[in-house]
């Protein structure tokens, strides 16, 4: 992701995109190379299968928990840790927002779920209102600083940090509702937000920009971009039928057993969510044609809406028969809570 963003980016303030990527990263590496210091040299081996069965003092737990935690953190990313995505996404390629949204922000949460939650159980529940303090105010912040953005890639960028902030929510929830719905948010996430930035970095393509304010009217001339724009944008506010419904809901469920006020926090932000969704979509898509700043237009090409549609299908597929993959993820997550 370096070299991708630092040599194929889009502008020149790639430079100082890659070194925070490359330093916040770094940082987290650190902390969590330290803690695997710590372990060998407690246990004398770093076997995951024998660190299963292996006994942490309490003292011992919670220092090792923060160092895996926080590592996991930068990478998610969560609150205040989020600062280096919507920049890398912003002077990222196309390709390199996709593979950024879909691949690389998975690999905090899957640490999370393999080990912080197993290895460290009391440090777990000692930290769960630090957890929930982190991940409510990551979900709200980042929902009002997206209405704010004025980028179009931000946008998309600062709601992956919100939805990101859902499926920890939903890690640390303990039951089979919270985790099943995080790891089908995952792969909702990684389908709807890597959609979004596709559909993005076609309009950047022929026109150049990505400020907001230069768009409007592109249904009168880009009539397939915005109905795959719609259904994904659809499946971005979570609405019933789509992927992210499915994932937001077992995971609100979850959350309603834990922590009722954290729930009906998660719950309201939902709104915010829809709010700056649709505003988008109607900035862009809706109003008058602007003609003063573009004056040729092209919608789709048959090989970008075939990829678009791909994206759409996956999602509404997801959504409507999400049962299937969850009756797939239940029995190794129960094995997995009851052997945690």
């Amino acid at each position: 992701m370096f070299i991708l963003i630092g040599v194929w980016g889009s502008r020149q303030r790639k430079i100082h995109a890659v070194y925070q990527l490359f330093f916040y990263t770094l940082f987290g590496s650190l902390l969590m190379l330290l803690g695997i210091l710590v372990i060998y040299s407690h246990i004398q081996t770093t076997d995951i299968r024998i660190l299963y069965n292996t006994n942490f003092s309490f003292y011992r737990q919670l220092v090792l928990w923060l160092s895996f935690f926080f590592a996991f953190c930068v990478k998610v990313p969560l609150f205040p840790f989020h600062i280096w995505l919507p920049e890398a996404h912003v002077e990222a390629p196309t390709v390199g927002s996709v593979i950024l949204a879909g691949v690389l922000l998975k690999l905090g949460t899957y640490g999370i779920l393999r080990f912080v939650i197993p290895l460290f159980c009391d440090a777990t529940y000692f930290f769960l209102p630090l957890i929930y303090t982190i991940c409510i105010l990551g979900i709200v912040y980042t929902c009002c600083s997206t209405i704010r953005q004025i980028d179009l890639k931000k946008v998309i960028a600062y709601a992956s940090v919100s939805h990101m902030s859902f499926v920890i929510l939903g890690l640390f929830t303990s039951n089979l509702q919270g985790i099943c719905g995080s790891v089908f948010l995952m792969l909702s996430h990684g389908i709807v937000s890597s959609g979004l930035f596709f559909c993005i970095g076609c309009v950047y393509d022929r026109y150049k920009t990505r400020i907001l304010r230069y768009y409007s009217g592109l249904v009168l001339t880009m009539p397939l971009f915005s109905l795959c724009f719609f259904v994904l944008i659809l499946s971005n506010i979570s609405f019933p039928g789509t992927s992210s419904f499915i994932g937001e809901f077992l995971i609100l469920v979850g959350l309603f057993e834990n922590n009722h006020f954290s729930a009906l926090i998660a719950t309201f932000s939902i709104i915010l969510t829809a709010v700056y969704s649709i505003l988008l979509y109607n900035r862009i898509v809706f109003n008058k044609l602007n003609v003063t700043y573009h004056s040729r237009f092209s919608d789709f090409s048959k090989k970008e809406f075939t990829v678009a549609l791909i994206f759409c299908f996956i999602t509404i597929l997801f959504g409507l028969k999400g049962s299937y993959l969850i009756s797939l993820m239940e029995a190794p997550l129960y094995t997995y809570l009851l052997f945690k």
